[in-house]
Order: structure tokens, then sequence, then C-alpha cells
């Protein structure tokens, strides 16, 4: 009877994620459920509360490197020649910054902080995203679901949970992110006096199966009076113009308040078959050059994209709590910042063999990537770096590899319908924030909520695209 209960159970966990959109897009007329643990990770009260308390600070600091046009620039000038990707961003943000007259969008900072609990030195960031910061909506109906079963299902899910049932964690990321973008969204609307209604554009990636997560963050804004509209970089490329005093119009739907980009983060993002191979990308990276100089709230800036590279991460890692006040942080936030900073140091001709007589789990080589994919772990780093032509060293970092404590027994997580058992579950912390013109858009410094994302310890990337990496939840330790 309990095998039977847990079965039931498991797919009826299945069906609620499906009913709530926590889903993946297969075809045109499909979905499929994203991996998921079945109870939530557990994590003391004080840390979570600490970081919960600090994160804004890294979206203070994130603000004021992304307004620092002169340091952005000598910041990422030396890795263009390793890295054609950022050598047009860098040429964007010059346009943008060079444009006659202030700067005319309105900057609109919604960050995901990833952080990984170690066990010695305790959570210390991974990376920032700044750029299709996505799955806030997804961390939210996680915790939904966990929470669900345990009203539902009390039997299988104290079975999964075994010694580890603690009190959730609530999470309203969903309703975060949509509450930030809407004071946006407003801010736009008013400033010009528009009666009409307001319009928020997200610029998306053709062939998209993460729309559901999507759609989630759509449905809220719309619930709150305000219009969506999704195109592509080639659709806003004959789409969009400019309305008297700098507002944004696009063709067919009007004036646009806020554009949120969950595409633009990979040079296929820019490209369009159907304009000459010469111009194409040049046209569609001229295209949120255009963007951005509208009155229009905008996230990510082409400036705050760069502000959150892992080249910017590595430099501020590397700075002192002194130096860093110079972003308008007080002597005790840059210290906080500090020690939320994990160690970063630059490639050079000497790395590959410096790495080879360390430990092979003591560091991670990252480029400047985003997503998952672009990490490279243990013997594989020395080949890497032995690889590089030296004018690909400073698009490289070497980041000392995080490593918290697995969950102190076996996990449940669902993937493709069936339940495995991981008997090393960890777990990755992303902390929403939400900045509007550099300051919070929300209570609590601008925390909107957060994202578990787990994994096997023995699993280098975990991301729940790949199915290797399972959505999750949190729970104050008992």
């Amino acid at each position: 009877m309990a095998y039977k209960n847990t079965e039931k159970a498991k797919n009826e966990a299945v069906e609620w994620a499906l009913t709530h959109g926590m889903a993946l897009k297969q075809t045109l007329d499909s979905a499929r459920h994203p991996a998921f643990a079945l109870t939530p990770t557990v994590i003391e009260q004080t840390r979570f509360e600490r970081l919960k308390s600090s994160v804004h600070l890294l979206g203070k600091l994130v603000h004021a490197v992304s307004q620092d046009h002169d340091y952005l620039h000598e910041a990422i000038a030396p890795i263009t020649a390793g890295n054609v990707f950022f050598k047009t961003l860098l040429k964007m943000a010059d346009d943008i910054h060079c444009s006659d007259g202030p700067q005319s969008c309105l900057p609109m900072l919604l960050m995901r902080s990833d952080f990984m609990d170690d066990a010695q030195l305790g959570p210390k960031l991974v990376e920032f995203n700044g750029i299709a910061a996505g799955m806030g909506p997804f961390g939210q109906r996680i915790h939904e679901l966990h929470c669900y079963l345990a009203k539902q299902w009390p039997a299988p899910y104290t079975e999964w949970s075994g010694d580890e049932v603690g009190r959730p964690v609530s999470n309203s990321a969903l309703q975060g992110l949509a509450a930030g973008i809407a004071a946006a969204t407003w801010k736009i609307k008013q400033e010009f006096s528009d009666a009409g209604t307001p319009t928020f554009l997200m610029v998306v990636q053709e062939r998209e199966d993460n729309v559901y997560d999507q759609h989630l963050l759509e449905h809220a804004l719309q619930d709150k009076g305000i219009r969506t509209v999704r195109r592509t970089f080639r659709e806003l490329y004959d789409g969009l113009s400019t309305g008297e005093n700098q507002r944004l119009l696009l063709e067919g739907i009007g004036a646009i308040d806020t554009v949120y980009l969950r595409a633009g983060y990979q040079f296929s993002d820019y490209v369009a078959h159907d304009i000459i191979d010469r111009a194409c990308c040049e046209a569609l990276t001229q295209t949120r050059v255009m963007i951005e100089k509208h009155r229009v709230a905008v996230n990510a800036t082409v400036s705050q994209q760069l502000a959150t590279s892992k080249r910017i991460q590595m430099l501020l890692s590397s700075q002192s709590a002194e130096s860093l006040t110079r972003f308008g942080l007080s002597e005790s936030e840059a210290n906080e910042v500090k020690h939320l900073l994990g160690d970063m140091i630059a490639v050079d001709a000497q790395s590959a063999e410096w790495v080879k007589q360390r430990p092979l789990d003591e560091w991670v080589l990252k480029n400047q990537g985003e997503g998952g994919g672009h990490c490279v772990f243990g013997d594989d780093i020395y080949t890497k770096l032995k690889a590089l032509d030296p004018n690909e060293y400073e698009a490289w970092a070497l980041m000392r590899r995080l490593l918290p404590l697995p969950r102190s027994q076996a996990a449940y997580v669902v993937r493709k319908g069936e339940i495995y058992v991981i008997d090393d579950l960890i777990s990755e912390i992303g902390l929403f924030t939400v900045h509007i013109d550099g300051e919070p858009a929300l209570e609590n410094g601008g925390y909107a909520g957060y994202l578990i994302r787990s994994k096997s310890s023995q699993v280098s990337e975990g991301g729940v695209h790949s199915g290797m990496g399972a959505l999750d939840s949190l729970a104050f330790k008992a």
C-alpha cells in the first residue's frame, strides 16, 4: 500500500506541475515537466537570512558598475581580442554611451545572483545573471508544489523527507518580479501622461522551449492590467519606430513602456538569414542599440550585461573592500560584498602549469558564456589552458570550486515521470533582486524571491534544461 500511495503521489506531482505551467515545450503541441525534487533542501535559517538581507548590495554594485562607462570599457576591452561577441557588445555600449544627450532608457535590473553554500566558506557567489535571468516563476511553483505534497500526501512526503523535514521558506519570486516590472512600466507610462494600456515587450528567441516560465510572468503582468507582447530581434528590426519625445513604438501595437530581454546573450540571437550575411548581425545589434536610445524601461541594458559578465565578476572579486567603495558602497557594505564574492583569478601564460600542480577539484575554468556548458573541470582545465591562444587568456578566468555539503540522506528526484534516488544531492541558490535606476523596486532592498537547482555532486553541469539539474525549494533546518 505504501508503494502504491508513493507512486500515486508522484504521478499527482507531475500532473500538478503541468497543470500549473511548470513545463518545458517539446513540440508545437506537447510539453514535458522539468526534473524536480519531491522535497525541499534544508538550510540553516541564519545563513539564508544573511544572504537575503545582503544580496541587494550586489544589485547596487552591479548598477553602479553599469553606469561607469569608462570602467566598463577599460575592463572589457582586453577580452575583445579573444571574444568576438564581447567585442560586439562593447561596441554597442560605446554607441549608446556616445549618443547625444543623457541616457534615454530607464535601467531596470532584474538580477539573479547564484550562490553555493560551501561546507567551509559558507554561501559564495557563483555568478551574476543580468540578462535572461529566468526561472523565477518556476522557483515559486516548485515551492508551492512541495507545500501541496506536504498537505495532500503527508505519508509519502514524510517518507521522502526522512529526517530532513523543515519549515518551508516562502517564495514569491513570480509576484516579486512582476511587481518590480510593473513599477517600472507605470513609471514610464506616467512620464508620458499616457492614459492608454501600459505595454511590456519581451524579446525572445525563435523556437524557445522555456516559454511556460515566460508566460507565467506575462500572465502575472496581465493580471496587473499590463499588455504583454513577444517579439524576436528579427521581428523588431522591421517593427520599431520613434514617436514624440523618444517614445518607442512597435508596429501594430503602439507605445512600448518596458523591454525585457530573454534573448541577446549569444551571437545566434542576432543572426537573421534573410538579411545579407555581411549585414545581418550588425542590423540586429543596432536594433538593440535603438531600443536603449528611447525612453523605455530596459532589462538588460548592454551595460548591465557587461557588468554581470565573468570578467567583471573576476575583477570585482580581486579588488579590496576599500576599492569597492568607488561604486557607492559604504565601508560596511563593501565588506559584506567581499564576504559574498568567491575567489577568482585571471588566466595567463603560467596558468596551465600552475593548475597542474593544484588538486583536481580546487578550481573551475570559466569563459564569458551565459547559461550552462561553459565551465571546464578537472584534468580538462590543463588541456584547455594549453590549447588557448595568448589573445584568449583575458577572456577566461579561474574560480575556486565551491563544495557544498550534500543532503544528509537520499533525495528523490522526478525525471521524465520516474523517481530517481540521488545519494549526494547538492544545491545552487539563486536570489532575485529588482532595482530601477539603481533604487530597490521592492521592500527588503529589492529582494524578489529565490530559485533552487539541485544536482548530484558527481555532475559538473546541472542545468534544468539538460535534465541533469532539478528544480527544488528550501526549508529551514529544524
